[in-house]
């Protein structure tokens, strides 16, 4: 009789060990952490060729998963391509989809699906930690009040963010719809337009500053820098440039922490290496490269410590991990701080032509790496796909409804399931497009001048002729085929037009 009990006792608990097991392997609703990175190119990382620059944190996301060789971006700017991301729409397609100034409104629409809230529907806790640059409020936003509409209006449950960007006042982080630390008392004040009377700024009190501009930031000053815009009151909230990793590191880890055990979703979004490049002092010099490489050193070592911490919780399993940036790679941007002078043999863009506000393919052909650990199987992927399919490839892995215009669900391709990603992409927004099909790259002819300027000195991909290029034979774009050509580029501008005459988002 007892032995009877006994056997019985340990057949229940085998059969439930063995679905637990298969719980976690057949587990359907994995998290998901996309690490964003600023202006980060695609010859800033080791995995993708950098040898001056090492990156072993990020390599590790590759070497778990697949780096996708033809993975892009959808603008050479930032926030062009942080709303194809969340949005899921091409950015020429949303009038105030540009780089925008520290106080403007929210660009999106609260009624149209993004890619948090189609995972919020599908049952995921959501947050985005760190850098936005897509719009707070409306045009009367007091910032000392409820500051609204904003993340939590497009589907995140949490959100800790910069106001603007670290080069933009105001300088101060939101938890929500707060400013963070305000003091009711010393209330902020800011104006694009002009400064506060006896307010210092960067142009006139260059005295007062451990960073000076090359071009423009010179205007309200904190943190020893002066920045874009002005910007009065607030004291106890401005944050510390040194600090700010560190500071998004341990919300994001908090976050982790609090819903492990729930499906959760993480916009985990680097400020490095954009401008102002102010690394912790641990990390200061640690490069060789000047500031620019240190911060990316760090920004390296941020991602390690997440994904440490990930592992920790026993998660790693259970978590898709997505690496990549918003742009390519700029040196000087508007600060001196050596990013020229001290680059030596380092190549940010690698191989590829252009940079940071380029129409040339390294304004938006950027690190793109998935990883699902025990699930996908590590590799090399020429499959061509954009941060904007994530919408619609996430829709369909969770048994969701696309409702987007321009995501692709390119899910097998994510998986390492299928080699094909997506046909064709249209690159930038309505100031300057290109269009990628398979090998091919069309620029067509824009007004503006070939380069930045004498301080960033990118080439800006315009010109007053068709561009054409085949970047399988010709990845550094040296040779223009569009006079041998004709047809195909025909055929490309045919294709930029059917896609825009899709009907418009306003």
């Amino acid at each position: 009789m007892y032995r009877l009990i006994f056997f019985s006792i340990l057949i229940v608990a085998l059969s439930c060990e063995v679905v637990k097991k298969d719980k976690k392997i057949t587990h359907s609703r994995p998290n998901i952490v996309i690490i964003y990175a600023d202006d980060l190119g695609f010859g800033d990382v080791s995995s993708y060729g950098a040898t001056v620059l090492q990156t072993p944190n990020i390599d590790r996301i590759a070497k778990e998963g697949i780096k996708f060789m033809n993975g892009y971006a959808a603008s050479p700017t930032c926030t062009p391509s942080r709303y194809a991301l969340l949005s899921g729409n091409y950015p020429f397609r949303k009038k105030n989809a540009r780089v925008l100034r520290g106080n403007a409104p929210l660009i999106f629409d609260i009624n149209r699906q993004t890619l948090p809230s189609m995972l919020h529907d599908a049952g995921y806790i959501t947050a985005v930690v760190g850098k936005w640059h897509l719009g707070l409020g409306d045009e009367n936003l007091n910032w000392n009040k409820e500051i609204s509409p904003g993340p939590l209006e497009v589907g995140f449950d949490y959100s800790y963010i910069m106001a603007s960007t670290n080069d933009r006042v105001p300088s101060v982080y939101v938890e929500n719809r707060h400013i963070v630390g305000l003091d009711p008392e010393d209330p902020i004040e800011v104006s694009y337009k002009e400064n506060f009377t006896g307010e210092p700024t960067g142009k006139e009190n260059p005295e007062m500053l451990k960073v000076h501009p090359s071009h423009g930031h010179d205007m309200s000053i904190h943190n020893g820098i002066s920045r874009i815009g002005f910007m009065r009151g607030g004291k106890s909230a401005l944050f510390t440039d040194e600090n700010m990793g560190d500071d998004f590191l341990k919300v994001s880890k908090e976050f982790i922490t609090k819903n492990k055990d729930k499906p959760f979703f993480l916009f985990h979004s680097l400020h490095q290496p954009h401008v102002p490049r102010i690394p912790h002092p641990r990390f200061a010099g640690k490069s060789g490269l000047g500031p620019r490489g240190d911060v990316i050193v760090e920004a390296d070592w941020d991602v390690g410590q997440l994904l440490d911490h990930i592992e920790k919780l026993g998660l790693t399993e259970n978590t898709i991990v997505i690496f990549s940036s918003d742009n390519g790679p700029v040196l000087d941007d508007g600060y001196k701080d050596e990013a020229v002078t001290k680059n030596g043999k380092h190549t940010p863009s690698g191989t590829l032509r252009g940079g940071k506000y380029s129409l040339f393919d390294a304004g938006t052909h950027v690190p793109f790496i998935v990883s699902w650990k025990g699930h996908i199987e590590p590799g090399i992927s020429d499959a061509l796909v954009s941060q904007m399919d994530l919408l619609a490839s996430f829709a369909k892995f969770t048994g969701q409804k696309n409702m987007t215009m321009d995501s692709q669900n390119v899910i097998d391709a994510l998986l390492g399931k299928s080699s094909k990603g997506r046909k064709s992409l249209i690159l930038g927004r309505n100031n300057g497009i290109s269009i990628r099909q398979g090998d091919w790259i069309l620029i067509p002819p824009h007004k503006g001048p070939k380069s930045t300027g004498t301080f960033t000195n990118i080439e800006t991909g315009r010109d007053t002729i068709y561009q054409l290029y085949n970047v399988k034979n010709d990845i550094a774009q040296q040779h223009n085929l569009a006079s041998q050509m004709p047809e195909k580029v025909f055929e490309l501008e045919q294709e930029i037009n059917d896609i825009k005459m899709k009907t418009k988002i306003n």
